[in-house]
């Protein structure tokens, strides 16, 4: 299954490919998992696909929750220079703190990420994700429906980006109310689909490369009594249609492990066994740069056969 992939990827290395310039008839998607801070793993995931310049070989780049965020890094080609922001502290500690909710303020405030982090600490190259040829497809999860969205329609400026990446990691109560864009409310990608499987195949993928932030053998759990009894209040006043796929988040979770394993051209990179455990909200630097470091080996070791020059 994985070789079908490797070989699409050399062929288009060999003959230059680019968007708009494709001799081939493949749809060549890259799938970007989310999970919070485990983003750090794909993060360091993504450096190897632009150390490498694989990224013009792919079609589109669709990315769920944290997911979405590297995919913009990727899409801008900054990936490398701003891997830091992982481990660093000023940053985590502004975007992730615990210690907020005694203030009932957002655990996690992708405000403060996006608009400033983004914009002002460690500027985004928003014109260049939105100039890429390489098409961006943020996931988010419709707050009356549940249904995973596609943004990519909704994207045509700076504003309209940053927008699609706060409603794509707009996490249940942690990250405050949804995300409006266009009188629709959005929350977190990963309550309708963490790997955006269903959503590139209903795009006719045929052939596709999935980042993970799950470790192999690393499985889904159901809600806590304590989760229950939190977010079932949060839901039902924020975004009802979403709580039906959350409390059948293992159910979800099986059903894009088995649209993966029975596609016939997947190659899926993951943090292998026994990989430090990454927490949705962890910011600890040390357990940071070592999922980065892990995530950057594990690409290296799938995809380094298809580089013209080795690094």
């Amino acid at each position: 299954m994985s070789e079908a992939v490797l070989q699409l990827l050399r062929e288009r290395m060999r003959h230059a490919s680019t968007p708009g310039n494709r001799s081939d008839n493949a749809r060549l998607v890259l799938l970007i998992e989310g999970g919070s801070s485990r983003g750090a793993y794909s993060s360091g995931m993504t450096i190897v696909i632009e150390q490498l310049r694989l990224l013009p070989l792919f079609d589109a780049v669709y990315g769920s929750s944290a997911g979405a965020l590297n995919a913009a890094w990727l899409l801008c080609g900054r990936v490398e220079s701003t891997q830091h922001a992982w481990w660093d502290k000023a940053i985590m500690g502004g975007t992730i703190a615990p210690r907020r909710i005694l203030r009932r303020k957002p655990v996690v405030d992708t405000q403060f990420l996006v608009h400033t982090v983004y914009t002002e600490l460690m500027p985004m190259g928003f014109q260049e994700v939105l100039d890429n040829p390489v098409e961006f497809h943020p996931i988010a999860t419709d707050a009356l429906t549940g249904l995973a969205v596609d943004l990519h329609d909704q994207i045509h400026d700076q504003a309209s980006l940053q927008a699609a990446l706060r409603a794509s990691t707009a996490m249940p109560f942690l990250a405050g109310e949804p995300v409006e864009i266009n009188g629709r409310r959005y929350i977190d990608a990963g309550i309708a689909e963490t790997v955006p499987i269903r959503t590139a195949l209903a795009q006719r993928a045929t052939h596709v490369v999935a980042l993970r932030t799950r470790r192999v053998a690393e499985t889904t759990a159901a809600p806590t009594g304590i989760e229950r009894m939190v977010l079932t209040r949060w839901f039902a006043r924020h975004a009802p249609g979403a709580a039906e796929p959350w409390l059948q988040r293992m159910a979800c979770r099986a059903d894009e492990e088995l649209q993966l394993a029975m596609h016939p051209a997947t190659l899926q990179v993951r943090p292998p066994a026994g990989s430090v455990r990454i927490g949705r909200t962890e910011r600890r630097p040390h357990l940071m740069r070592s999922a980065v470091d892990i995530g950057r080996q594990a690409a290296w070791d799938a995809l380094a056969t298809c580089a013209e020059t080795p690094l």
